[in-house]
């Protein structure tokens, strides 16, 4: 089984950045993908930004795109999100997922993910 923690979310004004963690555990952790996905209060969950593991090639979310990046330490099994120019619609709960391997599914599609953290949340005020 694969275990994901984030870590890093906070409450912060417009403007500022925040990078928030994700470290992986378990024997069984080899991924295809990994990715981070957001839920706001009310709303689905929605694709932010995900990365091949070993590859290291990167997808954004078109409103993230510029302000946001993405990256891993494989060493560490940790998963990173920079997230700079935080504006209040980026104010949500933050969700590391990872897959157990390659898959058909899309890499927006939260159902092509086998594995999910708890959660952090970030809070922008304006």
């Amino acid at each position: 089984q694969v275990q994901l923690v984030e870590s890093g979310g906070g409450l912060v004004q417009a403007g500022d950045s925040l990078r928030l963690s994700c470290a992986a555990s378990g024997r069984t952790f080899n991924p295809y993908t990994m990715g981070w996905f957001r839920q706001a209060r009310g709303k689905e969950r929605e694709f932010v930004a995900a990365i091949r593991w070993s590859a290291g090639i990167m997808y954004f979310e078109d409103s993230v795109k510029g302000r946001f990046t993405i990256s891993r330490d494989t060493a560490k099994r940790t998963l990173y999100l920079q997230m700079n120019s935080l504006k209040p619609e980026d104010t949500a709960v933050y969700f590391c997922t990872a897959d157990r391997t390659f898959g058909p599914g899309s890499y927006r599609d939260p159902n092509s993910y086998d594995y999910w953290g708890q959660g952090t949340q970030v809070t922008v005020s304006s």
